[in-house]
């Protein structure tokens, strides 16, 4: 989950995998997979920092990714 700021303050947690689209529209719109949409004071920009910081914490890359012709080798 990620923290949010509301353009009336409010602070809330979103899940992030429920996310579909953040768009910069000027105001950062999110919209999630069931069409519910957000309003956010946040940038689109750092929204995608923390979804990726939340990937990375949960799926931490250890190697780089094999191609199929490395397995062979």
């Amino acid at each position: 989950m990620i923290k949010l700021t509301r353009f009336n303050g409010n602070i809330f947690y979103l899940n992030i995998t429920h996310i579909e689209t953040v768009e910069a529209t000027p105001d950062t719109v999110i919209t999630l997979f069931n069409d519910r949409k957000y309003i956010v004071k946040d940038s689109a920009e750092s929204i995608a920092e923390r979804v990726q910081a939340f990937y990375q914490n949960i799926h931490p890359v250890s190697s780089a990714p094999k191609m199929p012709d490395d397995v062979n080798e």
